[in-house]
């Protein structure tokens, strides 16, 4: 699908600034669709949405079709008249500013939600009511899925943790009655019955999500403005996915993975990265027409107008890794769906505006596939600056901008790297020499090179070098506008404890920031309205 020329911004709504621990769908939100209107952007990136678990990670969800509750705003619930003012109240121990600590934020918020979600069920008025049943009724496919998954896990952590038995050892198909780890109908439908109101409960939550969700995503369409989603190539083991679903995924009698997701060593890990996700069956899902994926792909187009899949190239072939491996060393390649995946999506739902991620160890397969999908790949101005790739021939580094095709995305970095203020604090004089060269248009010696990274000059200009770039899209991580450094990172890939926390500083979204952004997207033709 073609393209239109424009810019937006990088930014997950657990980041905005103000509410109770962690970022939500309420005023926030529309304070920042309105700064994105004053800036000319009319792209508003996110992560996944789903209800996150294990490691706080949006890409390791409880359902992909879900979303999370954490983002639900408490205060716009009351006003609604869906929550007792008395039970929204923040415990002590939660800040409304800071990074998120999202183990206190879950111990609070949780109980609360449900609270609200009781609340709601004994006091709606018809009309909310008869749009709960329509919401549930629109969206039984997955939701009933998912409020069982739910139900029958709070139960069983809860037993799990009473035994001081934790992680990996809690989990569906470890710790749950075997009829209910396999999904048996009979015993989930058995499980329904007696827990009716606590399902219930779980359904309204999500209600909560939706209608807030939806209001967002309706307000910044009216300004304009196209949300890009996130679609992860694998989901979390510990997930609704997995477990309704199992005949999808390489999994033995017991729900254990025969092998698991990751990739294999490189230039960055001697080890790979072991992610621990379940591999599909591929051939079952073809049987099946792709169902399941066009369901999914289905459900996103529902929540923004955009999606990037994560981790393209496993659709060519993806690193299959022995379950209970270490380590990511001893996987092996194995081919994926390719373009019959895409094609069944695209005979389902029709043409699609799509964005592949196609970074990493890219093959000609994977290009291959990428364009025989007619996606645009994605660009990284921090990949670009390589001195070793600065040679007497000129530069050629494909993440340079005068290398884009036209079918691309450009990105200052993603959420998995440094900010570019961070990256330049530690990249060599040489690579912030070449950066500034190549972002001022003239020769730079690395001292003064080294003094326009550290005043912020050289990031700034980092910025309208991707946004003057060929590239159709072009965004920009909020912590690039502010300039941030390595403090408001949001993710350090294969690592745990501290990620996805970052929130941004009350009263940051400044005019004269609005005002660069859209002079500077004015200037190289981005967002022009028709």
């Amino acid at each position: 699908m073609k393209f239109t020329r424009s810019s937006g911004i990088l930014m997950h709504p657990t980041s905005f600034a103000g509410t109770p621990g962690i970022g939500t769908l309420g005023k926030a939100a529309y304070e920042f669709v309105d700064w994105l209107e004053s800036a000319h952007q009319t792209l508003w990136q996110i992560l996944p949405i789903g209800p996150t678990g294990y490691g706080d990670s949006p890409y390791a969800s409880f359902s992909t079709f879900a979303g999370n509750p954490l983002m639900i705003d408490l205060d716009d619930l009351a006003a609604k008249g869906w929550a007792d003012k008395n039970d929204i109240v923040p415990a002590d121990y939660i800040k409304c500013e800071g990074p998120v600590e999202y183990g206190s934020v879950v111990w609070w918020k949780m109980p609360v939600l449900f609270k609200c979600a009781d609340f709601f069920l004994k006091n709606c008025n018809k009309k909310d009511r008869d749009a709960y049943e329509a919401f549930k009724n629109d969206n039984a496919a997955w939701l009933d899925n998912y409020a069982n998954f739910t139900s029958i896990k709070q139960f069983y952590d809860s037993e799990a943790e009473k035994k001081g038995i934790s992680g990996i050892a809690q989990m569906w198909n470890a710790f749950w009655p075997k009829d209910l780890a396999k999904c048996d109908a009979a015993a989930v439908s058995k499980w329904n019955a007696e827990h009716i109101e606590n399902i219930e409960q779980i359904k309204v939550i999500q209600f909560f999500f939706a209608t807030q969700w939806f209001a967002v995503k309706e307000y910044a369409n009216k300004k304009g403005i196209k949300l890009i989603g996130d679609i992860p190539i694998f989901v979390a083991p510990d997930s609704a996915d997995v477990w309704a679903n199992q005949n999808f995924f390489q999994l033995d009698q017991n729900g254990i993975p025969l092998k698991v997701a990751g990739v294999p060593p490189d230039y960055f890990s001697a080890t790979g990265q072991l992610w621990g996700n379940p591999l599909y069956d591929w051939d079952a899902m073809k049987k099946d027409n792709y169902s399941w994926w066009v369901k999914r792909t289905k459900r996103m187009t529902e929540l923004v107008d955009i999606v990037r899949i994560d981790h393209f190239r496993g659709f060519e072939a993806y690193w299959a890794i022995p379950y209970g491996d270490p380590t990511a060393v001893n996987g092996k390649w194995i081919p994926g769906p390719c373009i019959a995946l895409f094609d069944a999506i695209k005979n389902a739902l029709g043409e699609l505006p799509i964005i592949a991620e196609d970074l990493g160890v890219i093959t000609d397969g994977v290009r291959k596939l990428r364009d025989d999908a007619g996606f645009p790949g994605m660009k990284v101005l921090q990949f670009a600056f390589d001195p070793n790739e600065a040679g007497s021939q000129g530069m050629v580094n494909a993440f340079l901008p005068h290398m884009y095709p036209q079918t691309s995305v450009v990105y200052t970095g993603t959420h998995d790297n440094d900010t570019m203020q961070g990256w330049l604090d530690s990249a060599t004089d040489a690579a912030v020499r070449i950066a500034a060269e190549y972002a001022f248009g003239r020769k730079v010696e690395e001292s003064e090179a080294r003094k326009l990274s550290d005043n912020g000059e050289l990031c700034r200009a980092l910025i309208r070098t991707a946004i003057a770039s060929t590239a159709d899209m072009a965004v920009i991580p909020m912590q690039d506008v502010l300039g941030l450094g390595a403090e408001a990172r949001m993710n350090i890939p294969n690592t745990t404890g501290s990620n996805w926390a970052w929130r941004i500083a009350p009263n940051s979204l400044k005019k004269e920031d609005a005002e660069f952004l859209a002079f500077t997207s004015d200037l190289y033709g981005r967002n022009i309205k028709k």
